[in-house]
């Protein structure tokens, strides 16, 4: 009976400090009129939807998102190195 009670509490505590840890960054999709930032590890930047590549942005750099959307892909000002606008895939900002 006591150890079932031991075991049961050890469980219980394993159980509240799992769900006391933080949880990782989820990545989601771009906010229009929102500079967001890169959570992905890179971006491509893109002269339209699956177009040609013309920079990349790195986790911790910003997007402004200006929209409009286009099959995954969102239009907007890619700041730093690359400073121009274009398209990236959507759904990787933190």
């Amino acid at each position: 009976m006591v150890r079932r009670q031991v075991i049961a509490g050890l469980l219980a505590g394993v159980v509240a400090a799992t769900l006391a840890l933080p949880s990782p960054a989820q990545a989601a999709n771009g906010t229009i009129g929102q500079r967001e930032t890169v959570c992905a590890s890179d971006l491509f930047v893109r002269t339209q939807p699956v177009g040609a590549w013309m920079g990349t942005l790195y986790q911790g750099q910003t997007f402004l998102v200006e929209g409009p959307r286009s099959g995954g892909y969102i239009y907007g000002f890619a700041y730093g190195h690359i400073n121009r606008r274009g398209w990236v895939q959507d759904g990787w900002f933190c």
